[in-house]
């Protein structure tokens, strides 16, 4: 994937835009999780409700400086030694994190993921990413950009073509505070 193509995908996500991307395992929808008009059509495209909340995906912890509270040092311990990779932890949301990314819950979902691709996306954009699989709620997730434009192309911004990892399973989900997987 050409350097260029990484520029017009943060270029998008940067003017408001959702674009479809490679994970770990799945094609990802994502956004600037601060423009709450762009993660409401992301949402809108997903068929989904805003109360569940969504992931976010960066290069780096400090991209979730913003949305999660400071993690004491047993926490920062175990979420480092799973990061990066595809385990995603739910964290104590910030008392400024957007309503619109933990929905009716007082954790946010992060996860700084292992896949270079969407690692550098996150790193040219210079934040995370709202990431939530590439389908439509309760459909299969996409596992290739051809899936992503059959089944959602005429609704998103750009496919940011690549490989995923070839996960066969969705990432890990972890909630911190009390060590139980989720998902």
């Amino acid at each position: 994937m050409g350097w260029w193509a990484i520029k017009r995908a943060a270029h998008i996500i940067t003017r408001g835009g959702v674009i479809a991307y490679p994970t770990e395992a799945v094609y990802g929808l994502g956004c600037d999780p601060y423009d709450e008009q762009a993660v409401s059509r992301l949402l809108r495209i997903k068929r989904r409700g805003p109360g569940q909340g969504v992931i976010l995906i960066g290069s780096a912890c400090r991209q979730f400086d913003d949305f999660i509270r400071p993690m004491d040092h047993v926490t920062y311990e175990k979420v480092m030694a799973r990061w990066p990779g595809p385990v995603t932890w739910l964290l104590p949301a910030s008392d400024d994190c957007p309503h619109w990314l933990r929905g009716e819950h007082s954790t946010i979902a992060v996860r700084v993921t292992a896949h270079g691709l969407t690692r550098q996306l996150c790193d040219t954009c210079t934040l995370p990413l709202v990431s939530t699989s590439a389908n439509k709620h309760g459909k299969p997730a996409a596992r290739n950009a051809l899936q992503v434009r059959q089944r959602l192309g005429g609704e998103i911004d750009m496919i940011l073509n690549g490989s995923t990892s070839g996960r066969a399973e969705p990432s890990e989900i972890w909630d911190a505070h009390s060590s139980v997987r989720l998902r």
